[in-house]
């Protein structure tokens, strides 16, 4: 008997549901199967998905393959078309165990190769529990999955369904177990993080939760919050962010684009001010705060002032860590239908320049870090890293999973070094 092979495309939540997947397809007791677990959010992921499909299946040719994720879920069809898959499950199929059961059959039937319900149905997240996802230093909590918004580029709400909340005790409770197991950090994970809350009764805030888990977990040493839209963050994450020093220093933010016309027409509930002022805000509370974004580079229409403006963002609001997306037309979305869609070889170039622009950042950020004292959570025995999640090598051995104190000696590459 061969434990199943898992392959994971595409965001932190997806990593974190494939751990689940291992446990649940361990109990029950799922042999000589290849899973792969696809991500949606462009063109692109969907062409890499199948592209390493066939690959798996060259490599296994006698396991049963299954597909799930995101692209799984928003175009079924896509790969029960594919003469390498066996069977095609949805998100939220693919975290019940009765579904790994059938699975274990000798053979899957026509009626179950595919298991791809309406997620826009479910309204309660997967109650299956991932105690210690991560390195040994840092653990991965999802605490919300699905998204309310409709963002004119975006699949992923057909893939994830509308937003649902973990009740905070359930959070607390999972924390409490992996600060008990030694982790160091905890890392809270979702799709629309800042919409945590909003259907639990008294629809709690993101920085309520937040607040309650540095209260009642006081030997939690670090805690990070993952990707935020900064137009949806309430007082008490911002109370949070100038009094916690338990709350790292690092926010990444939802921004996609620095011009007021693109996002109207990306459908974004703020505008470039808005981002700017909580930037500056952010940084006012908590100086060594350190900001990553997300931008769409050619979104259609946009004109090179538009565009211009998506660069000078990057200075204006301090950025560090950028992700840069090339637009990438997804049919099922609004933004497709737009008629004036912008050159391949122009959004390539854009995507290159706003890229530079990051580089440039993160050469700053680096260079400010030299001579200074930094308290780093070793992730291997040579690299962790500093609260504004910067990279740290060393020479000498540390012990792994540990928070040590050193002073930065200077920079290789993207990362520091001590």
């Amino acid at each position: 008997m061969s434990a199943p092979k898992f392959t994971t495309l595409g965001c932190r939540l997806n990593a974190y549901e494939t751990e689940a997947m291992k446990e649940l397809s361990a109990q029950a007791g799922l042999d000589n199967a290849v899973i792969v677990n696809t991500c949606a959010v462009t063109a692109e992921a969907v062409r890499k998905a199948r592209q390493e499909i066939r690959r798996l299946r060259r490599e296994n040719p006698t396991a049963r393959l299954i597909v799930t994720g995101c692209a799984a879920q928003t175009e079924p069809e896509t790969f029960t078309a594919m003469a390498e898959v066996d069977a095609v499950i949805g998100n939220t199929e693919k975290m019940r165990p009765e579904t790994w059961k059938s699975m274990t059959a000798d053979f899957i039937g026509e009626t179950e190769a595919v298991q791809v319900d309406d997620i826009m149905s479910v309204t309660e997240t997967a109650g299956h529990l991932i105690d210690g996802f991560g390195t040994r230093s840092r653990a991965y909590v999802q605490v919300q999955n699905g998204c309310d918004h409709r963002c004119t580029f975006c699949i992923i709400p057909y893939g994830r369904g509308n937003s649902r909340s973990v009740p905070a005790g359930v959070v607390v409770d999972q924390i409490k177990r992996l600060v008990d197991r030694g982790y160091n950090e905890v890392v809270l994970t979702g799709v629309d993080l800042t919409s945590w809350g909003a259907d639990l009764p008294a629809q709690p805030k993101l920085g309520d939760l937040v607040m309650r888990i540095l209260r009642l977990v006081p030997d939690l040493p670090r805690l990070r919050i993952s990707s935020i839209d900064s137009i949806e963050v309430d007082e008490n994450l911002m109370q949070g962010i100038a009094t916690e020093p338990r709350l790292m220093p690092h926010l990444h933010l939802s921004l996609q684009h620095g011009d007021d016309l693109i996002l109207k027409r990306m459908k974004r509930r703020h505008l470039r001010d808005d981002a700017i002022r909580f930037a500056e805000e952010a940084r006012r509370l908590r100086p060594e705060m350190t900001f990553g974004a997300d931008i769409i580079a050619g979104f259609p229409t946009e004109t090179e002032a538009h565009f211009e403006n998506s660069l000078k963002l990057v200075d204006d609001c301090h950025l560090t860590w950028l992700h840069v997306f090339p637009y990438s037309r997804r049919e099922g979305t609004p933004a497709a239908k737009i008629p004036s869609q912008v050159n391949g070889k122009i959004i390539k170039e854009r995507a290159a320049r706003l890229r530079a622009a990051g580089d440039r950042r993160v050469a700053l950020h680096l260079a400010e870090q030299v001579g200074r004292s930094h308290r780093i959570l070793m992730e291997s025995p040579h690299m962790g890293r500093t609260e504004q999640f910067t990279e740290v090598h060393f020479d000498t051995p540390q012990p792994e999973g540990q928070i040590v104190t050193t002073t930065i000696t200077g920079t290789s590459g993207n990362a520091l070094t001590a």
